[in-house]
């Protein structure tokens, strides 16, 4: 059977009255009548996650009369290959993508602008910020996350601490009451010490003015030298590392993204850990501050081209069909990227996943770095300046400083 371009959208369920605009006029190097395309995606290399991720094609490839060819990278190769991929034009269709690579990708100009498919489709505001670079909508969310503190209630209840922290002092004082339990009480990694200079009033960049090394940066790195002396803090772990202290019962607090619970529970031998994990709100400088955190998250991208109306109908359909954003969270612990994903009874069932996106996500913004396609060396940069400061080898005034000019030299 033929499949019109009007037929391929009903039966993906954006049909004219439910897509409105989803899918653009198609351009001359457009086919929309193209039901054969690729999907690359680091999930589909995953032991959890193939099989749900591929369901969802499946089901569309059925449904839809679609051949969608699905190519899995593992997460640490995945950039690297996917640009490989699309600079050399072997990619057709569409892919999953990290938000934090969003700049690397769209620097390529292959990336179509999904503004149009995105209207209408219920994306919460802070989703679909994920998504843009440059102005532009080129990325529609998959699933929309933050990383922040997560903490463990039971050691905070044996401290005495009956509320969460909400200003520096008080989360100093509650880390202090967590230290005589003879526990890490802030198991803290070097890279998400942007985010306590951002609670500390830095900009990180003003256009392409890098601003480390301003008094804010300054006073964040010269408290977190304060917590590294009064042993409040155990810095330079890695984001599994911390885990490994937090899912031991050895550490109180630390960064992680939502997903993280599911590892933490997996490994630990605390068989009770996932009934006492709480999300926290970053700690605020002064009232009325919103709490910082990281933006975290999945976006799929279209590639112009060939079959990138189907490619951009499917897209809509895995990112914001009530029952394929279901799955994605039922089975995977992704949380959906829609209004009405979040207020299902599913993830209102869900506290903890509910308070990490009331808590955390809410107020999360991505990486003014992100848009540079060195942001990872950036982010070593500032780390390295700040391990400097912590064994005492540099000022925090004259690290700050040579990471801001270190930074700078990178933006191109």
């Amino acid at each position: 059977m033929t499949y019109s371009r009007r037929r391929l959208l009903q039966a993906l369920g954006l049909g004219a009255a439910g897509l409105g605009a989803c899918a653009p006029a198609p351009r001359d190097v457009d086919d929309p009548e193209a039901t054969s395309f690729s999907f690359a995606s680091w999930t589909l290399n995953e032991e959890a996650g193939k099989p749900v991720v591929q369901g969802l094609l499946d089901k569309a490839s059925s449904r839809d009369g679609l051949t969608i060819n699905g190519i899995p990278y593992p997460y640490n190769e995945y950039l690297d290959q996917l640009t490989l991929r699309v600079r050399g034009g072997k990619l057709v269709g569409a892919a999953q993508l990290d938000i934090a690579w969003l700049g690397a990708l769209a620097s390529l100009g292959t990336l179509r602008d999904l503004g149009p498919a995105a209207a209408g489709g219920g994306y919460t505001r802070t989703a679909l910020a994920s998504g843009q670079y440059d102005g532009k909508q080129l990325g529609l969310p998959w699933t929309t996350g933050a990383i922040g503190l997560v903490s463990n209630k039971d050691l905070l209840e044996r401290a005495g601490i009956s509320a969460a922290p909400r200003s520096i002092e008080d989360f100093e004082a509650a880390l202090t009451e967590l230290r005589g339990l003879g526990v890490v009480p802030y198991a803290a990694q070097l890279k998400d010490i942007v985010v306590w200079m951002q609670t500390f009033g830095c900009t990180l960049l003003e256009g392409d003015e890098v601003t480390i090394g301003d008094e804010a940066s300054v006073d964040a790195v010269t408290w977190y030298k304060k917590l590294y002396d009064q042993k409040l803090i155990a810095p330079g772990v890695g984001r599994f590392d911390a885990r490994a202290l937090f899912g031991q019962g050895r550490a109180a607090i630390y960064d992680d993204a939502i997903v993280g619970k599911g590892a933490v529970v997996a490994d630990s031998p605390d068989k009770e850990l996932a009934d006492k994990l709480d999300p926290l709100a970053r700690p605020v400088l002064a009232p009325g501050d919103s709490p910082r955190a990281l933006l975290w998250g999945h976006v799929i991208v279209v590639i112009e081209g060939a079959a990138a109306n189907t490619a951009t109908s499917l897209a809509r359909w895995l990112t914001s069909d009530d029952e394929a954003t279901s799955t994605f969270f039922e089975k995977l612990a992704l949380p959906p990227a829609t209004e009405r994903g979040l207020a299902s009874d599913a993830m209102v069932s869900d506290p903890y996943t509910k308070a990490f996106s009331e808590r955390v996500t809410a107020s999360a913004t991505p990486s003014p770095f992100w848009k540079f396609p060195a942001y990872a060396r950036m982010e070593a940069v500032v780390a390295e300046q700040v391990q400097a400061v912590l064994i005492g080898s540099a000022s925090p005034a004259d690290a700050m400083r040579t990471a801001g000019q270190g930074v700078q030299a990178l933006i191109t």
